[in-house]
């Protein structure tokens, strides 16, 4: 049997401008939703609250989570994609 190798070390994301770009892609629906389709019933508006919600809710978030990751991890290591060998 082989060595197993070591984990890879995990990938830095953009999270927050993903989750940013989904909460205006609700907020365009919203607006659609009131100003063009005029809808019978207010599901669709509420779906549309929703989204937006927890876009929000979700940025908040993550915004927490990296703030935490930051204070944990030594500057150096930060933006290594692999750990360093001799």
């Amino acid at each position: 049997m082989s060595e197993r190798r070591p984990d890879p070390m995990p990938l830095r994301t953009r999270d927050t401008l993903t989750i940013l770009a989904g909460t205006v892609m609700w907020v365009i629906a919203l607006a659609v939703v009131l100003l063009v389709v005029k809808p019978a019933g207010p599901r669709p508006v509420w779906v549309c609250v929703a989204g937006i919600g927890l876009g929000l809710f979700g940025l908040v978030y993550v915004r927490r989570r990296d703030a935490r990751l930051s204070e944990s991890v030594p500057a150096a290591d930060v933006g290594e994609s692999e750990p360093r060998r001799p």
